[in-house]
């Protein structure tokens, strides 16, 4: 039984976990985006997500520890200038892991983990979807909808003739 065991030893003494994890967290700070097994992308999600609330804060201490994770100055130097400012805001879930089906040698579950932030089709797709929606709760049919339209316009149209009259009258007046 594994009651109350958090960690996935994945199969590894402490000291190649340690390094495993090390080196694909350095890779996914580096390239924000790696393949990889679901087994090691849980891992590494719980070993990552702590690093990059801790990048949120430039101190010299908070780059000395996340150095003593990563052991890459390069992936430090990336976290701090280019990751930490665009997650600044969010308050977690930094990682989003994207299944792809079976690997073909030993059929193992395999995976896309990225860094959220960082996937231009995700962010733009939301966009999207968030300046297309109605300011409304409730649906309306494609009839009523269009009918709130034109009287919108219809509504709009005469407020735009006033205001043209009105100007039309101080320039005369001038």
């Amino acid at each position: 039984m594994r009651h109350n065991k958090s960690i996935n030893h994945l199969g590894r003494t402490s000291a190649h976990r340690k390094a495993l994890m090390s080196n694909l967290a350095s890779s996914l700070i580096i390239h924000k985006r790696i393949n990889t097994t679901v087994a090691k992308a849980k891992a590494l999600r719980m070993y990552v997500e702590p690093l990059i609330t801790k990048s949120k804060e430039d101190t010299t201490h908070s780059r000395r520890v996340v150095f003593s994770y990563l052991k890459d100055k390069n992936a430090v130097t990336e976290l701090f200038r280019e990751v930490a400012p665009k997650i600044a805001d969010r308050p977690g879930g930094y990682t989003r892991i994207l299944k792809t089906g079976f690997r073909l040698g030993d059929a193992a579950d395999m995976c896309f983990i990225e860094l959220v932030d960082f996937n231009e089709t995700y962010s733009q797709a939301a966009s999207a979807k968030t300046a297309d929606k109605p300011k409304t709760r409730r649906s309306r049919s494609g009839k009523k909808a269009a009918a709130v339209k034109a009287e919108a316009t219809e509504a709009a149209a005469p407020a735009e003739e006033a205001k043209k009259a009105e100007d039309n009258t101080q320039e005369a007046a001038e």
